[in-house]
């Protein structure tokens, strides 16, 4: 199989790879570079693809076309970092599975409150990866499974917090680039997946509660665990389609 992994930042992208033995292989890109490892006879090409989902998007697409256009597509995209965990369902140095990958902010403020742009007629604001694959991962890492929210503007209040708990009840974690890596894997066909590791409680914000080097390690840990996972899943059988267009939480 080949696997992209995309992270927003290279600290990320090297939490990710030191779950893979041995250097990695440089190969570039007409904008970046890809890490490349080599584990159980699969490829994992690592990619830190920028902060915020547009230019998440965008890096991951360019990535995804290269691969076709050299003859060798991927099996599967994997959006990876930290995130901000909704307590007490994702306290900190846990890992987050998302079972929805939801763009919590992509709509219209109206008087009556917000409206997804699922209700205002165009587009998605939901990717779900494949169930099998999800159960078949949160069952090697132990990672909670529910929805993951991307946002454009990370939660800095309680009232914030306790808006987005409102509108999206399942939601267990808030990060900002995984719905814009699943619109580039959807736009290739591409199954995805989101793990994040809990840096932080999502709310008002204190740098000094923050536990960014306890969440790079959790990180490590779930890809030293996901790969030998990944070994029994056949990405050509049948599952549920990683894309619901319309559906959203409100």
């Amino acid at each position: 199989m080949r696997i992209l992994v995309a992270t927003a930042v290279p600290a990320e992208r090297d939490a990710v790879a030191r779950a893979f033995p041995g250097p990695s292989t440089e190969v570039g890109l007409p904008a970046g570079s890809l890490h490349r490892h080599v584990a159980a006879g699969s490829v994992y090409d690592l990619l830190a693809a920028g902060v915020g989902p547009a230019l998440a998007a965008a890096s991951t697409a360019a990535a995804l076309t290269a691969g076709v256009l050299g003859g060798a597509p991927y099996d599967l995209v994997v959006s990876a970092g930290i995130a901000g965990g909704f307590p007490p369902g994702a306290p900190l140095g846990s890992l987050v599975l998302a079972e929805a990958i939801t763009a919590a902010d992509l709509g219209a403020e109206t008087p009556a409150g917000f409206v997804p742009v699922t209700d205002l007629g165009f587009g998605t604001v939901t990717h779900h990866p494949p169930r099998a694959l999800v159960e078949l991962v949160a069952a090697a890492t132990g990672a909670r499974t529910g929805t993951v929210l991307t946002v454009s503007t990370v939660t800095g209040s309680a009232e914030r917090a306790a808006e987005l708990r409102t509108r999206h009840p399942d939601a267990l974690a808030e990060a900002m680039e995984g719905f814009g890596v699943a619109e580039a894997a959807a736009a290739h066909t591409t199954p995805v997946l989101e793990l994040r590791a809990v840096s932080n409680p999502v709310g008002p914000r204190d740098r000094a509660a923050w536990r960014i080097g306890d969440a790079l390690t959790a990180l490590t840990g779930a890809f030293g665990k996901l790969t030998p996972a990944l070994e029994s899943w056949n990405p050509h059988e049948p599952d549920e389609p990683q894309q619901q267009h319309g559906r959203h939480e409100r």
